[in-house]
């Protein structure tokens, strides 16, 4: 079979082979696609090449301290004001408490965001992350999204870098990658007013990675942006990551679309989610890291993406509002065994992973990795039929 004999994708393959890097109007092409698998089958030597034959997750825990927000984003269903009934806030003892009883379950990392809380003070912030840290040093905390930081320097009166010091001091591993949505300035007017801008978002990540700090980042795709403003979002977080280096992974976000105020009449589907994934692994050369967010997507069509160029699943999670409030129907969390034994049914060899997605501990061997190791990879088999094409 001579895949790409005569598929208008060869030049495209050529340069992803050669580990050319592409050009906008490459990542566009592509996304305007309809040949998955072609896409899928690029997408995989891209992968190979980056992280080998492993593909990994994270014993993890959410924990959303409070969904009162001071925002009104259109796209949100997961903010309320403090008069609406179905509005929470825990308290320190509360977060401490799930804390507690996700570390007797082996996590190694908290995944902490909420909304823009109109009353708490920034002590409070940088007392919770104290007492996270006292309940074990070698406990990440991944937390606050981009616009959380910079409401905690408007509450701290102090600038961006001295907010992110005390922090940081305080106990802060990791920034999470939420808020992105899609840069395009038009696109955030209609999504997500009163939000940060597109530059404020990239600035806040800029200071935290040129303080040796590391963070992911995300897109949220699927409503009313166009395939060209997708391209210009990954665009920017190539050019900060060629800047700064600090990004260690990448999580494209499906759009939920029940429960809030923008009508979109074609949702993510499938296909778009694993074209999304391909085209992200392709053009994000610079990026060691792309995560199919189970989620968002399902266990089954992460496992999927897993062929098309995603190398990580994310991880248990435990406990998650922000997805199901906007309407996910997915679990509220994952086991280490459902993750493993996802990952294993591709053909990858699974991988604990911390924060930072460094390896914690390789699952053992089983026949089945013995035999996805010494099977021929399907990028290797592309690569012998254009050979021979």
């Amino acid at each position: 079979m001579r895949l790409f004999a005569d598929n208008p994708l060869r030049d495209l393959h050529d340069k992803v082979a050669a580990g050319t890097r592409l050009t906008e109007a490459d990542a566009l092409r592509l996304l305007e696609s309809t040949d998955l698998h072609s896409l899928g089958a690029l997408a995989n030597i891209a992968r190979e090449r980056a992280v080998g034959n492993r593909a990994s997750y994270i014993l993890n825990r959410y924990i959303n301290y409070s969904n009162y927000c001071i925002l009104s984003c259109q796209f949100c269903a997961f903010a309320r004001k403090k008069r609406d009934a179905d509005g929470f806030d825990l308290s320190l003892e509360q977060i401490v408490q799930k804390a507690r009883e996700a570390l007797a379950l082996g996590i190694t990392e908290l995944h902490i965001v909420g909304g823009l809380h109109p009353s708490l003070p920034f002590s409070h912030y940088v007392e919770m992350l104290r007492a996270l840290k006292t309940l074990d040093a070698r406990l990440q905390l991944k937390c606050f999204t981009a616009i959380e930081i910079l409401h905690l320097a408007w509450l701290s009166k102090q600038s961006v870098p001295d907010t992110l010091a005390a922090l940081k001091a305080a106990g802060l591993d990791s920034l999470t990658g939420g808020g992105a949505e899609i840069f395009r300035k038009e696109v955030r007017e209609q999504i997500a007013r009163g939000k940060e801008s597109a530059e404020e978002y990239l600035d806040v990540h800029r200071t935290w990675h040129r303080m040796g700090g590391r963070s992911t980042c995300t897109m949220l795709y699927g409503h009313v942006e166009s395939l060209a403003d997708r391209v210009d979002h990954l665009r920017q977080l190539r050019a900060l990551q060629d800047e700064t280096g600090g990004f260690t992974g990448f999580i494209p976000l499906p759009y939920q679309p029940e429960n809030n105020r923008i009508p979109v009449s074609t949702p993510p589907t499938g296909f778009d989610t694993l074209r999304t994934i391909a085209v992200s692994r392709l053009y994000l050369d610079n990026f060691p890291h792309i995560t199919a967010y189970w989620v968002g997507l399902g266990l089954k069509l992460a496992q999927v993406a897993l062929s098309y160029g995603a190398d990580d699943l994310h991880g248990t999670i435990v406990e998650e509002h922000i997805f199901h409030m906007a309407g996910a129907g997915t679990p509220q969390g994952q086991t280490e065994a459902a993750l493993v034994k996802a990952i294993r049914e591709t053909g990858r060899v699974p991988v604990q992973r911390n924060t930072f997605y460094e390896p914690v501990k390789i699952a053992q061997p089983s026949t089945a990795d013995a035999d996805a190791i010494n099977a021929p990879h399907p990028s290797l088999v592309l690569k012998n039929n254009l050979a021979t094409a």
